[in-house]
């Protein structure tokens, strides 16, 4: 159920209205799509078995949240960004994989601390939750990688 426009989860911030929740779903989408292609790159790219997977499986939750964000967008009308962040293109600048790794993780922090900055305001209930299930994907996903040993 949706909390009336105007009246976000603690009560304390106004809800975002409905063209601020579609550019913030948009920023997300974007970012998400950098990292989900820049993963894509470096599982292909590398020659590092361990590398492979742990990118690989992180790209394909990314590819996740992809999905989910473009259904959040269209169900509230609005059109899904087609671009891809501009932090693809500064993974990709990067040539060891270990540092990619690393900046992809990073990215995977700034993911988290917007998302954790947007949950307040938005008052959609079902779409809250979605997001709060990425943020701790995304949670799960940096411990993952900051525990492998991968990333020094």
């Amino acid at each position: 159920m949706d909390r009336a426009l105007g009246t976000a989860k603690n009560g304390m911030m106004d809800a975002w209205t409905r063209d601020e929740l579609l550019a913030f779903l948009n920023l997300m989408l974007e970012a998400e799509r950098a990292g989900a292609r820049a993963l894509l790159h470096v599982a292909k790219d590398t020659g590092q078995a361990d590398i492979a997977a742990m990118a690989g499986a992180i790209q394909k939750d990314e590819a996740r949240w992809c999905a989910m964000l473009i259904g959040a967008i269209r169900k509230l009308d609005g059109t899904p960004s087609e671009k891809t962040g501009a932090f693809y293109d500064k993974v990709m600048a990067l040539k060891d994989d270990k540092e990619r790794l690393a900046l992809v993780n990073r990215g995977q922090d700034w993911v988290v601390r917007k998302l954790r900055e947007a949950l307040p305001r938005i008052a959609n209930d079902s779409l809250a939750e979605d997001l709060s299930v990425m943020l701790t994907s995304h949670e799960d996903n940096i411990a993952k990688v900051a525990g492998s040993g991968l990333i020094g």
